[in-house]
């Protein structure tokens, strides 16, 4: 069973911070000038080293699951779209698969617990069971699932940064997970669930009042299991955030770079951060999602946002949007040149 102390992540080490922050202020540039890309590349140099940040193998993990609530009609697909999506990631055809291939990134896709299994080659099996169950009348999972579940996550994070990569961006695939993730965020944060639901890929108005009234119902349910990550994780969440979950502290436990994507990613980094705060330290957060709420989850991550295209798909595509990004802060960190090396006086 998960404990506060299975994973060992160590608060980031700011003893080179001032050499880190002399290197930018004295490239050739007036201080400040390359505004958030400066903060980005004295991130990276914290997690993977002041002297040069080297960017190895970044890998994208997808993680697929189904969730009961789907039985209510509150998503605009049935949940046989997930199976038909995993497929898809499969033979490049997503937009994640575009993105990865165009920025040089891995890519790596999971079934954590889809109703309806895939066979292929390619697929990671790392499967709960046939998806969660509906949580507006019983637990999505037991507590063990959960924490079988972010032990699962750990396992394909060390594979990753076994087989080189030092940077992890985050995905998902789940026919109604918007609504296990909104779940997730009024559980943790203690705010109302109408602060918490929004439309997810695009769907009715009706569509999203039923949303709303079977979260509620759901919260109130579980209300007296609602005060710790696993419980949480069990009452309201997803095969496929739980394994996010627990990737992300792996990926932070060995000191390794997280790319947290949009409103489902972030709600597994909302059951991480509860498990181990010092994970944030960790993380870059690509994308701000069009979903309600997300903004309120990363100001409660006190995190901003790399990027804000009003995007809703999930995916990872924020993740593989912002890889350029950050290959150029590391690229001005290593080889801009400093105003000695240039011959420049900027007095």
């Amino acid at each position: 069973m998960i404990t506060p102390t299975t994973f060992n992540i160590k608060k980031l080490d700011k003893t080179f911070i001032k050499k880190i922050e002399s290197k930018i202020n004295n490239k050739t540039k007036p201080p400040g000038s390359l505004g958030r890309i400066e903060l980005l590349a004295s991130q990276l140099a914290l997690i993977l080293g002041y002297d040069e940040i080297q960017i190895n193998q970044p890998t994208m993990l997808v993680f697929a699951a189904d969730h009961g609530i789907a039985e209510e009609g509150i998503s605009i697909a049935p949940s046989e779209v997930t199976q038909q999506m995993v497929l898809n990631f499969l033979n490049g055809g997503a937009a994640i698969n575009c993105f990865c291939r165009t920025n040089e990134m891995n890519f790596k896709v999971i079934d954590a617990g889809i109703k309806n299994p895939v066979n292929h080659e390619k697929l990671i099996q790392q499967s709960m069971g046939l998806g969660t169950h509906n949580f507006t009348t019983q637990q999505a999972m037991t507590v063990q699932q959960a924490s079988e579940a972010i032990l699962l996550g750990r396992n394909i994070t060390n594979e990753c940064i076994d087989q080189g990569s030092n940077l992890l961006g985050f995905g998902e695939m789940g026919i109604g997970n918007t609504s296990a993730a909104a779940a997730i965020m009024a559980a943790v944060l203690k705010i109302p669930a109408d602060e918490c639901v929004g439309r997810g890929t695009g769907i009715s108005d009706d569509a999203l009042n039923k949303k709303l009234e079977c979260i509620e119902r759901a919260l109130r349910i579980h209300a007296d299991k609602l005060d710790c990550p696993l419980d949480i994780l069990a009452s309201v969440g997803g095969f496929e955030i739980a394994q996010m979950a627990g990737a992300m502290l792996a990926a932070a436990e060995r000191s390794k770079v997280i790319l947290v994507d949009g409103f489902i990613s972030t709600a597994a980094a909302l059951i991480a951060h509860q498990i181990a705060p010092e994970i944030k330290d960790y993380m870059i957060f690509c994308h701000q999602s069009n979903e309600q709420g997300h903004q309120r989850m990363l100001n409660h991550l006190d995190g901003k946002a790399l990027l804000s295209l009003d995007m809703r798909l999930g995916e990872g595509t924020g993740c593989a949007l912002a890889l350029p990004l950050i290959r150029s802060a590391a690229s001005f960190y290593n080889e801009m040149a400093s105003f000695d090396t240039a011959g420049i006086n900027p007095v």
